[in-house]
């Protein structure tokens, strides 16, 4: 009996744990696999059930370098909310690419808010609710907490044009 007891106890402690830091892993019912929903870090991604397509999306994705440099400077007043769902293969396409892109910018990563979503849009806390997300991934850019621009699925003409687009 001590043992139910001790387990139970165990769990409900993990389950505080996990939410307390603004994420939960859940079983997507229609894959069965692991999916994060709420705020996540990139370092998140590592984890052994994300980081093959993390780590392959990012490594093998080549930023257009003239882009890139017309680019810098221009997201230093802009903070962006990405949107994501970790069963979306949209989602694991554009992401990792658009995070190696900041990487190169040098961009803070405090300035990028990460929040993921499951089947129906839908985070912890309402985190995502007033985002109006239909599609995702979903990129916002925000310049003194007003929206200048949306890149939505998937760009128009590439993550670096697209953006520099909306930084203009």
């Amino acid at each position: 009996m001590k043992n139910i007891l001790l387990f139970f106890v165990i769990a409900a402690a993990s389950n505080i744990l996990i939410l307390a830091q603004g994420k939960q892993t859940t079983l997507d019912e229609k894959t069965g696999k692991s999916m994060f929903v709420g705020s996540v870090n990139v370092n998140d991604f590592q984890d052994t059930a994300y980081a093959e397509w993390w780590n392959s999306g990012y490594e093998n994705y080549t930023p257009d370098s003239v882009l890139l440099g017309k680019l810098n400077g221009k997201l230093d007043s802009v903070s962006i909310t990405i949107v994501m769902g970790t069963w979306c293969s949209d989602s694991r396409r554009e992401v990792p690419r658009f995070y190696k892109i900041l990487d190169l910018l040098k961009y803070p990563a405090d300035k990028i808010k990460l929040i993921c979503v499951d089947r129906k849009k839908k985070a912890l806390k309402e985190e995502s609710d007033s985002l109006e997300i239909e599609l995702v991934p979903t990129f916002i850019f925000y310049r003194q907490q007003e929206e200048i621009g949306r890149i939505i699925e998937s760009p128009e003409a590439s993550l670096e044009s697209d953006m520099l687009e909306i930084t203009e």
